[in-house]
């Protein structure tokens, strides 16, 4: 009896440890892109052949393909699709979004500098308690300093980042906007894109991405 209890206790450890790796190495991966139409939110420029999508990942299960928690710390992640179904290349190099309540506040995108210090875990001299005796060293300068490498690695893997989308094809990255203050955020909201460009530099009309397609399907 006794060695078959060692048994089990050294197979639940098992188990455990090998839950802890898992989540130890768990990484971000860009979810799979579709054709930006299949999307419940988009909209499509008939005559130029190019349509964008947004969705937002506003929920704990779509959240879980990343190893931050971005909506406890204020952000909207929208996943943007672009999709060129035209015979040339199209230029999103200079791509420009803007999130537009129902209230009319308009939201940019955050930087990486501005997830940097969001997510950094840095304390700061004044942050402990004044009952501490020891001196607090200088924190690292730079926006990047206290945020962890898998934190960093995500950011710069899940951005925005297409220079240009190819004839029938489609480019996507996330958008991460603050939304501290915001009760309902996408309630009447409008995602605005604009700097799209075609093969001879034209820039197309903007586009107007209503969030409230995507509400409709919750």
């Amino acid at each position: 009896m006794r060695n078959l209890s060692r048994a089990r206790g050294l197979a639940v450890g098992f188990v455990v440890l090998a839950a802890l790796i898992c989540f130890g190495s768990k990484q971000f991966v860009m979810p799979p892109v579709r054709d930006a139409q299949t999307y419940p939110a988009h909209d499509i420029h008939n005559d130029e052949k190019v349509s964008i999508a947004a969705d937002p990942y506003d929920t704990s299960e779509k959240g879980a393909i990343f190893t931050q928690k971005y909506t406890d710390a204020g952000y909207l992640p929208i996943f943007v699709v672009v999709t060129n179904n035209g015979d040339e290349p199209v230029s999103v190099q200079s791509l420009r979004v803007e999130l537009v309540t129902g209230n009319r506040t308009k939201i940019l995108p955050a930087s990486l500098d501005d997830l940097y210090r969001r997510f950094s875990k840095v304390k700061r001299r004044g942050d402990e308690p004044r009952t501490n005796p020891l001196p607090y060293p200088f924190p690292k300068k730079g926006p990047q300093a206290g945020t962890d490498r898998h934190a960093s690695d995500e950011f710069h893997a899940a951005m925005f980042q297409a220079q240009a989308v190819e004839p029938h094809s489609s480019q996507a990255g996330f958008f991460f906007f603050d939304i501290d203050d915001i009760s309902q955020p996408l309630t009447g909201t409008h995602l605005y894109v604009n700097d799209v460009r075609d093969n001879n530099g034209q820039e197309l009309m903007y586009f107007d991405i209503p969030m409230e397609k995507y509400v409709a399907t919750k």
